[in-house]
């Protein structure tokens, strides 16, 4: 394939999701679904023609780090921290806590008594399955307003920090033991202390840069620390969503001695532009990112009876413990809070990063998408039912 059939392609990928999300705003069906099935309309193609193309795990996963961030960073450039603001906040952060660990925990069970494998690699692989993406739920909420929208935005960031965080505390070797809590709670106070100090050297570089060409090596910055981060164990998405929030609070945060270092004024000049390229870089990367995860599924396995039952089953358990939390404990609205709970790329990341040991066999890719599609569906039953209508306006 030559460098301009190569370039035609990408092209055609973008000007494709664009379109999705015009169609998504319309429809309120998810543009990431669109993307999934596109890649696997894409793969049959190409089967059908012989053609080889095989993406790389590590590409696959390089552009989900890079989503991932660029998302989550978008999402908290769009939230603003009040003290009318802080129940909410709460009650976001509680929903993603509760209905992690609980959701975790049972899905680990019904692997343990279904495939008979110790409990450590059935935890491992249940939480990539129970973290909410915010990559597919930040998006795909535009339509909504008002605490519906931010809702969705503060526990789906929630649920991704803190199931990274479940993630790497289910993989220590004394998992079980009360030490690995007192590891778990040094983690946890590095890593607010990184993303403190991290966040303080990245604005100060955004308030101080005079340069036209900045936000990109402002992002260069982030992703590096957040890599070095990874590398370490360290929860590292809190230093994005530290960042983004302090950036957008700039008003609250530098005050007293800090305005000496920091023009909160000057940042808010900033804002916008740093907005517009995190959005532009989410967008592009999201597209290639699900694309490529499409290609990578054989559809003749999706059709497995066995395959399919593990999927509902799994689904079934998940929106049945959502239920029973917001019906029950939270006392709050269903529609469309329930069905707005969708599994993607933190998933896929999550599972490409368990260890071989704790790998389960009977637990793939393919049981990975099948949820993905599934809880992406009923994301759109909610929003179809949701009576918030979409705004008008860019992406």
């Amino acid at each position: 394939m030559g460098s301009y059939s190569i370039l035609i392609g990408l092209s055609l990928a973008v000007i494709l999701s664009y379109l999705f999300d015009l169609i998504a705003r319309a429809t309120k069906v998810p543009s990431v679904l669109m993307l999934l099935l596109s890649g696997i309309a894409l793969r049959q193609g190409a089967d059908y023609f012989d053609f080889t193309f095989t993406t790389p795990k590590v590409i696959l996963e390089i552009f989900g780090i890079i989503g991932l961030i660029m998302i989550v960073l978008e999402g908290a450039l769009d939230l603003k921290i009040t003290r009318e603001k802080a129940p909410l906040i709460r009650r976001s952060f509680f929903a993603a806590v509760l209905m992690l660990v609980v959701q975790s925990v049972v899905i680990a069970l019904i692997l343990h008594f279904w495939l008979h494998v110790n409990f450590q690699s059935c935890l491992v692989n249940a939480i990539p399955l129970a973290v909410i993406s915010s990559a597919i739920a930040i998006p795909s909420v535009a339509g909504l307003t008002g605490e519906k929208q931010e809702f969705i935005i503060y526990e789906s960031t929630f649920s991704d920090i803190l199931g990274i965080m479940l993630f790497n505390f289910a993989l220590q070797d004394n998992f079980a033991q009360g030490m690995s809590v007192v590891t778990f709670g040094v983690d946890v106070v590095s890593v607010l202390l990184v993303a403190v100090v991290s966040t303080a050297a990245l604005v100060f570089l955004l308030d101080r840069i005079r340069l036209h060409v900045k936000f990109f090596l402002i992002l260069a910055f982030l992703i590096l620390l957040y890599s070095v981060a990874k590398n370490l164990h360290l929860s590292s998405l809190i230093l994005v969503l530290v960042f983004g929030l302090a950036v957008n609070n700039a008003d609250q945060f530098m005050v007293g001695p800090l305005k000496r270092w920091f023009n909160p004024e000057r940042l808010t000049e900033e804002l916008h532009q740093l907005r517009s390229i995190t959005a532009e870089s989410a967008f592009l990367i999201r597209t290639f990112f699900f694309l490529l995860f499409g290609f990578s599924i054989t559809l003749g396995k999706l059709l497995s009876p066995q395959l399919l039952i593990q999927g509902v089953l799994i689904v079934s358990a998940l929106t049945a413990i959502r239920y029973f939390y917001l019906r029950y404990i939270a006392k709050t609205d269903l529609i469309p809070e329930l069905f707005i709970a969708p599994k993607g790329l933190i998933t896929v990341l999550l599972f490409y990063s368990i260890p071989q040991k704790h790998l389960i066999g009977e637990v793939s890719e393919n049981i990975l998408f099948l949820v993905i599609l599934l809880t992406g569906v009923l994301m759109m039953v909610g929003l179809l039912m949701s009576r918030e209508e979409p705004e008008i306006g860019e992406y």
